[in-house]
């Protein structure tokens, strides 16, 4: 499976709310961070951290590129009336699960 397959998959699952399917893409010794606004995750805690954000919201792909164990995508993610856009840049291992992301969100901004 590509880094670009894995990156699809969790986001994918991201955007129907599947935790354990989020949770099985992501290695054990996973490591996370939102440098916007410094946040560090395990693989737990990121699952967490999403299943606990307060309403419905969903994602859309707009762009995926990959490079070797590297992909990178663009993300537009929409909530009620706010819209957030998502650049995503996640290091796939050997077993095919992401062992790194690194997020950084920009926005809201109006719908």
């Amino acid at each position: 499976m590509t880094s670009a397959h894995v990156l699809r998959s969790f986001l994918d699952s991201l955007d129907a709310q599947d935790w354990d399917k989020v949770r099985a893409v992501l290695a054990d010794d996973f490591r996370g961070h939102y440098p916007h606004d410094g946040r560090h995750f395990d693989a737990d805690g990121l699952v967490a951290y999403n299943q606990d954000y307060p309403g419905r919201w969903s994602l859309q792909v707009v762009e995926l590129l990959v490079e070797g164990d590297r992909a990178v995508a663009r993300t537009r993610v929409t909530g009620g009336t706010q819209t957030f856009w998502v650049a995503s840049f996640a290091r796939v291992d050997g077993d095919g699960l992401i062992h790194e992301l690194v997020e950084v969100w920009a926005g809201p901004v109006p719908e």
